[in-house]
């Protein structure tokens, strides 16, 4: 199983207020379907833009042969260097 660290829709779409999960998810699953573990989030409305990511869950999927999007390796390497 591939399995990807990716960003998932969260948050009321009626106000259209959305924020974003952090997730590891298996590849052939749709964005919003069941993922296998949260690992952070985002939430790119406030200013500055909040996020945080679990480091020590990141990087144990990763060696498990996860791979993470653009831009979810941004917002980890960020996370890395603050």
């Amino acid at each position: 199983m591939e399995v990807k660290i990716r960003m998932q829709k969260a948050g009321d779409p009626a106000q259209k207020n959305h924020n974003w999960r952090i997730v590891a998810i298996p590849k052939s699953y749709p964005r919003d379907g069941r993922v296998l573990e949260i690992l952070g989030h985002y939430d790119p409305s406030k200013k500055p833009a909040v996020y945080k990511i679990d480091v020590a869950k990141v990087e144990a999927w990763v060696k498990k042969g996860a791979l993470m999007t653009d831009t979810v390796r941004s917002l980890y390497n960020k996370t890395k260097k603050g």
